[in-house]
């Protein structure tokens, strides 16, 4: 070799010339034919790159040499072999660092302090635990110039790199850029033959898979390590929401998506049919961040293509996320692609089977939820099903029914069943059989039959089915107390037992409610509106009442009879009576509100309410009864709704509701009142939280000073109980009691009450 010449600039770039200078002697035409030999005896490419940087370090008397190779598909430069300690592969993209640069200009190089060149990276050193100090890099090229990597030799031992060791390794790299090459190509056709077979294996594992769930975990699995990525999801299209959804997803756990089949990345695949390879997720506006948000993953790339199936028809989409080691390239998107065109037809069958599987277990759930019994039967009599209720109906177990046949099972007294049975099958129409009785066991049931038959598209006769309805005394006396009383009130009365249904005295709450010049409505309406009113006005009413808990006694014409607190109680009955009773006025307004938009005149009605002891329970003859409440409770709550009109009030309690009253209502006390057939008088108030500041204006202040102008009429100061009434007048001209005060005052100025007198009004109508 040349005596060797430092460059009088250690880091300037040289490029390596591309011919030989002069002859080569004899002993490096040897070498380089060793080279030959030693590089094709390699079996692989992990052995020929083995062999070149052995060669490489021996020949260049340095402590490492490497080759990095290009990896097109990421871009990438890679080393797999180098000598050392390194056992871990090197990646970095290729224009980065020397080799980076090498790589891309095409340039040798050599360095004598790598930590003074800019371009070198020291990360690597920091990763092998090498410590670098003179680099020697130049490109590997093949004789059609074609750049497959480049070799790289480190720390030259006792001197520095020469021009001679540049041309030394270019020779090198010219003499094993064919079998690089070759050994390349080799590589990659057993990768893609590698790849091939596996693709076919893990189609035909997944074409065997009939359950939705196991096959989509299969999917995910092996189109995550098909395109080496993180994350996988396969959405499918739900047909009947338009929603594209998900209850498996690779590296999900159990996270179930669903959304609309028009929204975000997915949305925009399966509506254009056209995959999307988004490098930078985050930077596309049509990915939706609180995906990862929930999850807990950060999304970087993606690759998302449309499921088609044979008849050209999208189905789905299958999404991959975060391409390991750079972003997904057209070799991933065209294997994807082949992958789902191949599983389509199992993800079809899969999902048929899926639905074919809940709609079976939707059946079945509604059949054992049924509290009516269902029985079902082949085409030879056989029984084939019975649900719980059936179970519990004929007092049996499934081991004594299913199996047997019709004439085994409905014998001696119920044999008319087999009979019923026969002529369904025979005329293919249904047979009902009401309150009938069955034998099972020791017992009797009483039971609504039908048998019905069942009907195929494939096969005339099937089979048949019977339906029980239990209509035990239980079941008939709830279906008539639910007419009465709220349902969830009549359950409870049932569960409690038959001894509430009698007699019983108790403390409780009754509500009277009647509409005022009903007479003058019903002359103007006649007969057919009349009732059409009146269904219209109690079911408003009713409803009020039963939201609250209370019991609805009777209809007394266009009367309203309801007790709260008995036979149950919820010990809250007085505020459920008063909130009953305020929701009424309520309701009624917003029904007047409709009337009049159809010319119709507007309703009125007054409400009393009143607690005290009441009896209740089953009254009448052996052959009409009714559940009703007497009493003076009830009387005195009949008598305040009367007062309504006395007062030109809508809504008036007693002082015995109001003392139990838990919440807080805008209340006045109107009088203290001797009512027909009392001696002792009762304090009678008026609930107005029914009004607004529209209907009922300056409330607040109105009772303020009509409980003034109270006090002072009963202390005998008419004149200033009046001024107090006038005040109230003039904050509310509509407040018609304070008026009805003050012509009190003015008849008591003119005849002064007796000296015992105590403010009490005695009315003397009911």
């Amino acid at each position: 070799m040349a005596k060797t010449k430092t460059p009088t600039k250690a880091n300037k770039p040289t490029e390596r010339r591309s011919g030989k200078s002069g002859r080569q002697t004899d002993a490096t035409a040897e070498f380089l034919l060793d080279v030959f030999h030693q590089v094709a005896q390699g079996k692989n490419l992990d052995e020929k790159l083995a062999s070149i940087v052995e060669i490489t370090s021996k020949a260049l008397n340095v402590e490492r040499s490497s080759i990095f190779l290009e990896d097109q598909g990421t871009g990438e430069l890679y080393s797999r072999v180098a000598q050392g300690n390194l056992s871990q592969e090197i990646r970095i993209l290729n224009n980065a660092g020397v080799s980076g640069y090498v790589f891309t200009t095409g340039k040798s190089l050599f360095i004598q302090d790598a930590y003074a060149d800019t371009r070198f990276d020291p990360s690597v050193d920091k990763r092998t635990g090498f410590t670098t100090k003179s680099i020697l890099c130049t490109p590997i090229k093949t004789a059609t110039g074609e750049t497959l990597g480049v070799a790289q030799a480190m720390n030259k031992k006792k001197k520095l790199f020469s021009q001679d060791d540049l041309q030394m390794l270019g020779a090198i790299t010219d003499q094993v850029a064919v079998f690089l090459q070759s050994a390349l190509f080799v590589e990659k056709m057993e990768k893609l033959r590698a790849e091939e077979a596996e693709f076919l294996s893990v189609v035909s594992e997944i074409s065997s898979e009939i359950q939705l769930g196991p096959l989509l975990q299969k999917i995910m699995a092996a189109v995550t390590k098909m395109v080496n990525a993180e994350r996988s999801t396969l959405f499918l299209n739900d047909e009947k929401t338009n929603e594209l959804y998900t209850e498996i997803g690779q590296g999900l756990g159990a996270t179930k998506i669903r959304f609309p089949n028009h929204l975000g990345i997915a949305g925009t695949v399966f509506q254009s049919r056209e995959s999307v390879n988004i490098p930078y997720a985050y930077a596309d506006l049509r990915f939706n961040p609180s995906f990862d948000k929930e999850t807990g993953f950060f999304t970087r790339s993606i690759l998302c293509t449309p499921v088609v199936n044979k008849d050209g028809k999208t189905i789905g989409v299958t999404q991959v996320l975060n391409k390991v080691g750079g972003s997904f390239q057209a070799e991933d998107e065209a294997r994807l692609k082949a992958f789902t065109a191949q599983i389509s037809i199992g993800l079809e069958n899969a999902k048929l089977f899926d639905d074919v599987q809940n709609t079976k277990n939707y059946v079945e759930s509604i059949l054992e939820s049924m509290s009516n019994g269902v029985v079902t039967l082949d085409k030879e009599k056989k029984i084939v099903t019975c649900n719980a209720a059936g179970l519990r109906i004929l007092n049996t177990s499934e081991a004594e029914i299913i199996g047997l046949q019709d004439t085994e099972f409905f014998t001696d007294v119920n044999s008319w069943m087999v009979e019923k049975i026969d002529h369904v099958a025979k005329v293919q129409q249904f047979d009902v059989t009401m309150d009938a009785e069955l034998e099972v066991g020791t017992e009797k049931v009483s039971v609504n039959i039908t048998v019905l038959p069942l009907v195929s598209t494939k096969e005339a006769k099937p089979g048949s089915m019977i339906l029980l309805e239990d209509i035990t005394s239980e079941k008939r006396v709830k279906t008539t107390m639910s007419r009465y009383m709220d349902p969830g009130l009549a359950d409870r009365l049932l569960a409690s037992g038959e001894e509430l249904l009698g007699g019983k005295s108790s403390e409780a709450t009754a509500l009277f409610s009647d509409i005022r010049s009903f007479t003058t409505l019903t002359e103007e309406l006649g007969a057919q509106g009349t009732v059409s009113l009146l269904n219209e006005y109690f079911t408003v009413m009713v409803d009020c009442i039963q939201k609250e808990g209370g019991i609805l006694d009777k209809f007394i014409g266009d009367a309203i009879m309801a007790v709260f607190g008995t036979p149950l109680p919820h010990g809250d009955d007085e505020d459920r009576a008063v909130r009953a009773g305020i929701s009424m006025l309520t309701d009624l307004s917003v029904y007047n509100h409709e009337r009049a938009t159809h010319g119709k005149l507007p309703i009125k009605m007054g409400i009393g309410i009143n607690t005290g002891l009441i009896v209740s329970g089953n009254i009448g003859s052996p052959k009409r009864m009714d559940f009703t409440v007497i009493g003076d409770g009830v009387n005195l709550a009949a008598r305040l709704e009367s007062a309504c009109k006395q007062y030109a009030a809508n809504l008036l309690i007693s002082e015995h509701t109001l003392k139990k009253l838990r919440g807080i209502y805008r209340v006045r006390e109107l009088d203290q009142v001797i009512v027909k057939g009392k001696t002792q008088p009762v304090g009678v108030h008026e609930v107005l939280d029914y009004h607004s500041e529209e209907t009922f204006p300056n409330l607040m202040e109105v009772l303020n000073h009509f409980k003034d102008g109270v006090t002072k009429y009963r202390r005998r100061k008419w004149d200033k109980a009046i001024d107090a009434f006038k005040e109230a007048l003039t904050l509310n001209e509509a407040d018609r009691i304070s008026q009805i005060y003050i012509d009190r005052c003015q008849h008591y100025k003119e005849n002064p009450p007796p000296k015992d007198w105590a403010g009490v009004w005695t009315m003397t109508s009911k």
